[in-house]
């Protein structure tokens, strides 16, 4: 799963947290009344945070919903049966393959068939829907989510949330919120052959370059790091401290302090300084040039063959894939590094937001309305529903002592912990799904690490994290007229990024091919943008 800033930044792959965004200090709970009267059948009254949530009477809502291949959705999951005996509340599920799931979600919506909730929507995606009125905003409701509003307070999220309004003043996403970052994914390497080598884990990009030239001296028919993610997660990760984004995370604005206006990402000379690192690493034989193309498998074989020594990561791949596929090499190990620091020093990039829930404009006709309101706000929101929907049901699928402790029962699997039991947490019980276990407390993320991995996550909270880059809303009209631009443009960087780092095209040409953007529109795209943004801060001071 994407979770983590890895899947932050895949919101700003989507059209980033900036594209279409505006800020402001206002609370968005009192930005209009709306009348709701005839829509509250089934709703508690005076419902307050940290209270559970139970309809007044039995209840359907229907869902869309991304089924992952490895936790296929069951009919007789204990999720749904406990879901219903706590909330009186049965979800109808619409399922569709994660794989087909952005397409799918895209017809419903603009057809206007979607059911009332329309879940893992990354912030950015709602922008597509905005014009039609085809999803509510979101942001008119929150008076009915006292568990949403009580931890965007508490843990002073206002700022990221406001990156999520449209040019009305409006948001049209309710994003997981969590109380910190979260990041996840970076390079982890053959630690048996770094101390073979007596080299140190890289803490930088120069450093990365020297630790893979070690191994390629050591190895010189092997390719050091031979990657997946087909090279969108490492450059997603290596961006934030080249000053750009890139892969998953990449947005065609990007925010220059110095000239105080927004450039486009491709063109820019932080981007350029990234091509040409990677570009180092595969003409000098220390990347395999099929990591930005390869499927996982391959990536993963060639691990297992000693074929390669470094691969991008995140926890849950260290334990399920890399792990497991070396344990036909005598002696291998393999950790993650922290994401190395770059050109602009040891930081990173990402957003304590992240995918969440758009809602159907139809629900809105339904007299049980609020109670649906009422019932998001529980499951997605308040520490109980979380739990719940990460760890189960006290007494079957895990214990907690007097402390609080959570601990799986001796006979339930997740990720590290008790590998090989006979039961598996999400497949056969529905529970730490992507659907609906994300976001909440620190505590409770971290409640299912490895011990290894609250490490990591201790030694990345010294690293600073890149401010957020100001918002430039688009009006109706701008948004139609950004759309013509914007895929081309993404598409015709991201190629010339490809070929620029596996050598298909000299840097030389680096002029060429901004001209090339050019005559895609980048100039009055960047025009748009940056007129947005002006008057985004005239409005707002």
């Amino acid at each position: 799963m994407r979770t983590t800033w890895k899947r932050a930044l895949l919101a700003l792959a989507a059209g980033s947290l900036v594209l279409g965004t505006a800020a402001c200090s206002d609370d968005p709970a009192t930005e209009g009344a709306v009348d709701l009267d005839g829509k509250k059948v089934a709703a508690m009254a005076d419902l307050k945070a940290g209270q559970q949530f139970k309809a007044g009477e039995a209840v359907e809502f229907g869902i869309l919903y991304s089924d992952h291949p490895n936790y296929a959705v069951k009919d007789d999951w204990l999720f749904w049966k406990e879901l219903a005996a706590r909330t009186n509340v049965t979800l109808k599920p619409t399922v569709v393959p994660m794989s087909d799931y952005e397409q799918k979600r895209s017809l419903v919506v603009g057809a206007g068939d979607a059911p009332a909730i329309i879940a893992k929507t990354y912030p950015g995606q709602e922008q597509a829907y905005v014009a039609s009125g085809a999803i509510l905003p979101v942001s008119d409701y929150l008076d009915l989510m006292p568990n949403f509003k009580d931890k965007i307070e508490k843990w002073k999220l206002q700022p990221e949330l406001n990156t999520l309004k449209q040019e009305d003043g409006k948001f049209y996403v309710l994003p997981g919120v969590h109380e910190n970052l979260w990041p996840d994914y970076t390079l982890a390497f053959r630690t048996d052959e770094l101390q073979r080598l007596n080299l140190q884990a890289p803490k930088t990009w120069d450093e990365v370059h020297t630790v893979l030239k070690a191994i390629k001296a050591a190895h010189p028919d092997a390719y050091p790091l031979s990657d997946r993610f087909e090279g969108k997660s490492i450059l997603n990760y290596a961006a934030g401290s080249f000053g750009t984004s890139g892969g998953w995370g990449y947005s065609n604005a990007q925010w220059s302090a110095s000239d105080d206006k927004f450039v486009f990402t491709g063109s820019s000379p932080e981007q350029k300084q990234l091509i040409e690192f990677f570009h180092g690493l595969v003409d000098e034989g220390l990347m395999d040039p099929e990591s930005f193309t390869q499927k996982d498998e391959p990536a993963i074989q060639k691990l297992a063959n000693g074929k390669s020594f470094a691969i991008s990561s995140n926890a849950q791949n260290l334990v399920n894939d890399y792990r497991p596929a070396l344990k036909n090499i005598p002696g291998a190990t393999i950790a993650k590094v922290t994401v190395p620091g770059g050109p602009k020093g040891d930081v990173i990039s990402g957003t304590r937001l992240e995918n969440g829930l758009m809602i159907s404009a139809k629900a809105l006709e339904s007299d049980r309305f609020v109670a649906m309101m009422q019932f998001i706000d529980w499951l997605w929101y308040s520490d109980e529903g979380q739990e719940f929907a990460k760890w189960g049901v006290q007494g079957t699928t895990y214990e907690k002592d007097g402390s609080g402790k959570r601990t799986l029962k001796q006979d339930v699997a997740f990720g590290g912990l008790n590998v090989g039991a006979p039961q598996h947490l999400q497949k056969n019980f529905g529970f730490q799904g992507g659907v609906f276990a994300y976001g909440g407390k620190t505590e409770l993320l971290q409640s299912m690490f490895t011990p290894e991995e609250i490490t990591f996550q201790e030694a990345m909270k010294a690293k600073k994290v890149n401010p957020l880059p100001p918002p430039f809303p688009f009006t109706a009209d701008e948004r139609e007229q950004a759309t013509l631009w914007e895929t081309p443009l993404k598409d015709a960087a991201t190629q010339g990024t490809l070929q620029f780092i596996l050598g298909d095209r000299d840097i030389s040409e680096w002029d060429a091919y901004v001209k090339e953007l050019e005559a895609k529109g980048m100039t009055q795209y960047m025009e748009l943008v940056n007129s947005a943004h002006e008057r985004f801060k005239q409005k707002n001071g």
